[in-house]
């Protein structure tokens, strides 16, 4: 399979971004300014307010999503992920905790990685609103790698779209 640290050639990710803890906003914007040092980002969703996902006593998140090209490899740019959610004061904490940052790897090209550190597709994608909205909106047309089916058909059944608000 090679060194999975870095990629051969530019390949397409999608990475989903969230936020409930501190200044949201500028929480997101320098994620997104760190992650354009080795992510060619092609396009940005618009950003949404949506409702805690798992554990819900906590504060509202703003998610969005992006779209780019790396030389990294997945597990090269799991650590850079990482490292951006560590500077922005993200601890270990319990699953679905409140965070200053989450990154999330959704898709990695055509790849699929199922190994106990990650796994791509990631594996929320077709059951989470706050996932499927952004992309969505980016990328309607794009087909889950596991599924087969368009995003914009998952989109079409996804439960809890009431909790996914644009934020202008």
């Amino acid at each position: 399979m090679g060194d999975l640290r870095k990629a051969d050639a530019m390949l397409v990710v999608y990475l989903g971004l969230g936020s409930n803890l501190g200044d949201r906003m500028a929480n997101l914007g320098y994620a997104i300014k760190r992650l354009s040092e080795k992510v060619a980002i092609k396009e940005i969703s618009s950003i949404y307010e949506t409702e805690p996902f798992g554990y819900k006593d906590q504060p509202l998140f703003l998610n969005a999503l992006l779209f780019g090209e790396t030389e990294l490899g997945p597990f090269g740019l799991l650590d850079f992920v990482k490292d951006i959610e560590a500077d922005l004061g993200r601890e270990p904490s319990f699953r679905n905790a409140p965070r200053p940052v989450d990154i999330d790897i959704l898709l990695y090209g055509d790849m699929i990685i199922q190994t106990s550190k990650l796994v791509i597709p990631h594996p929320g994608i077709a059951d989470r609103a706050f996932i499927l909205v952004p992309l969505g909106e980016i990328a309607p047309e794009i087909i889950h790698p596991v599924t087969g089916r368009k995003i914009c058909g998952l989109l079409a059944c996804v439960d809890g779209l009431e909790g996914v608000k644009a934020v202008n």
